[in-house]
């Protein structure tokens, strides 16, 4: 069964006649459009429509494997779905819609609204062979990009001058763009998990974490490496052993039927066992697709069972504050017997 059958079904189940998608990675997912921001999908037994702007005729019409519908020039969207659904009643993704605009609706449909969650989601957790290519392409050039940028990288560069090559290596070789902003830590900015480039300069005796990834007709890769500049402490080489090994030990559990959750704590009790526990202070890893962080969830937190064609992150972290930190990351697609490791950048520490 198709997701739009899917849906439709789930829909008959709720006793609703129509459903409107309004957030962008699910109006991608079933559409096709590559500006969801500006589209909307309304799907009903009469069949599924993209709902966007004149700004956007030429291009829906080359990329929505839906029919497109454009609303009249000042005509707000919310009042075109009113109209097309005058009558029935409509489900909404409660998640991604406004209180304002749920109430609009309902006043304009005489209060026959129905609040959804996450059905979209659910159906994305599990990736198609045409979505996997696409990720397997981003991590390849996320791959390319991390081997040119070794190249580069030498004290006195700023941040920002290391993020701006890889961005510019990426797109050259086929990327959309960047999945995120690029995280350049170097030194003791490498303490924070999300430090994104800045205009500190390297210097000799650093650690340098690059968190980044390509994205490929919308799907993102993700991955992380840190490498030493010159010659670094004994200290900080406990650092990054101890993520290593975490990293690669919960790597290797990825399988089908595993709960994210003991995965998260098996990385957790190796870096406990080096007195480092205390300094990881996020989740194990997540899904990646059409956002940069969707499920599953590999947390201590939450339990989530792996089945086949989800992707998950692998990125355990170490973040002693004035000091350093370390994060080593892989992106990897459960199969039938195990996992598939799309990121294959090298993890030993590599010393510049």
């Amino acid at each position: 069964m198709n997701a739009l059958a899917t849906l439709l079904e789930r829909l008959a189940g709720l006793g609703a006649d129509a459903l409107l998608i309004s957030a962008p990675a699910n109006v991608r997912y079933l559409s096709g459009f590559s500006s969801p921001e500006d589209g909307r999908v309304l799907l009903s037994a009469d069949g599924a429509l993209l709902l966007t702007d004149g700004r956007y005729i030429a291009q829906a019409g080359e990329e929505s494997r839906l029919e497109v519908a454009i609303t009249e020039l000042g005509k707000p969207w919310h009042q075109d779905v009113a109209e097309r659904v005058q009558g029935k009643t409509l489900a909404v993704e409660a998640d991604h819609l406004t209180q304002q605009l749920f109430e609009q609706l309902k006043e304009k449909l005489d209060g026959k609204v129905v609040a959804t969650s996450g059905w979209v989601a659910e159906l994305r957790l599990f990736k198609t062979p045409a979505e996997l290519a696409h990720l397997r392409e981003a991590a390849r050039i996320t791959d390319a990009a991390f081997s040119y940028i070794l190249e580069v990288i030498e004290p006195g560069l700023s941040e920002v001058e290391i993020a701006l090559e890889l961005e510019a290596f990426m797109r050259r070789h086929g990327a959309d763009g960047k999945s995120f902003e690029i995280i350049v830590a170097s030194g003791p900015r490498s303490a924070m998990p999300h430090g994104v480039a800045s205009q500190k300069r390297l210097a000799s005796g650093e650690l340098v974490t690059l968190d980044f990834g390509a994205k490929v007709q919308g799907y993102h890769a993700d991955m992380t490496r840190t490498v030493a500049l010159g010659e670094i402490s004994s200290e900080l080489r406990r650092l990054y052993d101890a993520v290593l090994r975490a990293q690669e030990a919960a790597l290797a559990a990825l399988a089908p039927g595993k709960d994210g959750q003991e995965i998260d704590a098996l990385a957790r009790g190796i870096l406990a066992e080096a007195g480092l526990d205390g300094y990881f202070s996020h989740g194990l890893g997540h899904g990646v697709g059409l956002q940069i962080h969707e499920g599953p969830r590999l947390s201590k937190t939450i339990s989530q069972v792996l089945k086949p064609g989800m992707t998950v992150t692998v990125e355990p972290g170490v973040y002693i504050p004035g000091l350093a930190g370390v994060r080593i990351e892989d992106l990897a697609v459960i199969t039938e017997t195990g996992y598939e490791r799309l990121s294959h950048s090298d993890k030993a520490l590599i010393v510049l």
